[in-house]
């Protein structure tokens, strides 16, 4: 199983639609990537390792597939899509990052 995370980076002037994101956005992925996508789950930063620090992301979505092929094969035709929606809520650029779950 490979999980693609998106975080969203929080810097100073971040701003984020955590409602729009729940409710437009990933609905709108589910949707467009169908039963390849076995998982979803959806984090909000809230601080930092120091007391009163800030989150290093102001989100984070995290997608679950069986593998890299499974993620590449769904969610290519539908890139620009997923991508154009994402000044809708946030303007922070998004990193991306493909793992394999071990635990």
């Amino acid at each position: 199983m490979v999980r693609v995370s998106v975080m969203y980076p929080n810097h100073e002037g971040t701003k984020f639609d955590m409602t729009y994101y729940i409710n437009r956005h990933i609905p709108m992925v589910r949707q467009l990537l169908g039963s390849a996508l076995r998982g979803v789950s959806v984090e909000q930063g809230i601080s930092g390792e120091g007391p009163g620090s800030p989150a290093s992301y102001v989100a984070m979505g995290h997608l679950l597939f069986d593998s890299v092929e499974a993620f590449q094969t769904s969610f290519g035709p539908h890139a620009q899509a997923i991508m154009e929606d994402i000044p809708n809520y946030t303007n922070s650029e998004p990193i991306v990052q493909i793992s394999e779950v071990k635990l």
